[in-house]
């Protein structure tokens, strides 16, 4: 990707049942809530907003709430990119934070294991190839997938260890941009709402 000419645009899937209540939710495929699906539609508004016309590249995570949010937005051409699916939360999967806590005090995804699932390294090592992937796209890029994995993304692309991603906030259907300055990653804008007319 040639530096200080391409975005980076993550695009947090809309809002799911799980999503509301808390559960961390990575291999289940929940589909998007009736709000979810208006939040996906209006990120699509947002994300129009937000860049320049021309040709864009698209992955999306192979979630259907991922893939979803993408058709809603708008976006065409649609690949479906595995490496972006969330953070493997092995078995916590479905468990809230507060009832995870009930056995592992203090617990966090960003400072603790997730039995059964993917470890801090793993995340890293596929967040570096996700971003390897789009390093020579020829265009703007926007990357449909979840919180936690998105987050780790924004991390490695400013050089710092995937759990800073706990430092960056992206709700569902937030954008957050990523671009450069005279070769310097940097966040051009973050966890920008989708556009609510009204």
């Amino acid at each position: 990707m040639a530096q200080d000419e391409h975005r980076v645009y993550l695009l947090r899937h809309g809002t799911t049942q799980w999503s509301q209540t808390g559960q961390h939710t990575s291999r289940s495929d929940i589909p998007l809530t009736v709000e979810g699906e208006l939040r996906a539609r209006q990120a699509g508004q947002t994300l129009s907003a937000l860049r320049p016309p021309g040709p864009v590249t698209v992955l999306a995570s192979p979630r259907q709430r991922a893939q979803r949010t993408a058709v809603l937005a708008g976006l065409d051409d649609i690949v479906t990119e595995p490496l972006l699916a969330e953070w493997d939360y092995g078995d916590y999967e479905g468990l809230t934070t507060p009832q995870i806590r009930e056995q592992v005090p203090d617990w966090t995804v960003w400072t603790h294991p997730c039995p059964g699932g993917e470890t801090s390294a793993q995340v890293t090592a596929r967040a570096d190839d996700v971003l390897a992937r789009i390093a020579d796209a020829a265009s703007d890029v926007v990357l449909v997938g979840h919180g936690h994995f998105s987050r780790c993304l924004v991390a490695r692309w400013l050089g710092l260890p995937a759990t800073d991603g706990a430092r960056f906030a992206l709700d569902p259907a937030g954008i957050t941009v990523l671009g450069w300055e005279r070769g310097v990653p940097q966040i051009v804008r973050a966890n920008i709402p989708p556009w609510q007319q009204g």
